[in-house]
């Protein structure tokens, strides 16, 4: 029985709480943090200022600190309390998470990948937990893998249907510089010839939706 993703609400045919899309983006998020999180540190200070100002005793002022990154560095614990929650939820004992933040936060995130499969399928909080990993893993980007390329123009829902008339449902984007909106996920291409046909497809499964 079709489901609608908790995350992306897109319709899942898999009947689980997270679609394939949604569960690999989320996954991939997850891998990445304790590298970000380890690299904010580099990102603390705006700059060296020795030499700069001077202290009250005529020593050198002390670096300033970027306090928005100090902020984003403190987020990291919420994974923590993820892999806490879903122990709760499993009925499983509390997660022995010791050490400093990163050490705890490599354990979080092991654990919840252990979990995953049933997370996806699930857990009526995966949708929750993908949106704070999401916009965690999106504001650490900012600061240390800022992209400078230009962003995609949003399309819609790819309508493209699949063998079992289940409608593929992911995002398309047209990328700058591209002139062929293609899909992600199901691979289907969309020339400037069928943008027109497109949009109706796009609009008639968003009505259907609503």
């Amino acid at each position: 029985m079709d489901t609608t993703c908790t995350h992306c609400h897109t319709p899942d045919p898999t009947g689980s709480t997270l679609c394939i899309p949604c569960t690999t983006r989320l996954t991939d998020q997850l891998h990445q943090l304790p590298r970000m999180y380890a690299e904010l540190a580099g990102h603390l200070t705006p700059g060296s200022a020795s030499g700069q100002g001077r202290a009250g005793k005529g020593g050198p002022a002390p670096l300033p600190l970027r306090v928005d990154v100090l902020d984003l560095r403190s987020e990291f614990e919420t994974v923590c309390g993820w892999l806490g929650a879903v122990h709760d939820d499993r009925h499983l004992p509390a997660p022995q998470l010791a050490g400093d933040t990163l050490t705890r936060l490599h354990t979080a995130v092991a654990g919840l990948l252990a979990h995953m499969p049933w997370i996806a399928v699930s857990w009526p909080a995966a949708g929750d937990l993908a949106q704070e990993v999401n916009d965690l893993h999106r504001a650490a980007a900012s600061v240390v893998d800022p992209d400078p390329r230009p962003r995609g123009r949003r399309i819609g829902h790819c309508p493209a249907a699949h063998p079992d008339s289940t409608i593929c449902g992911a995002v398309l984007t047209l990328q700058p510089g591209e002139t062929v909106v293609s899909c992600p996920w199901c691979t289907a291409s969309y020339p400037p010839a069928l943008w027109a046909g497109l949009k109706q497809l796009i609009d008639a499964d968003e009505r259907v939706a609503a």
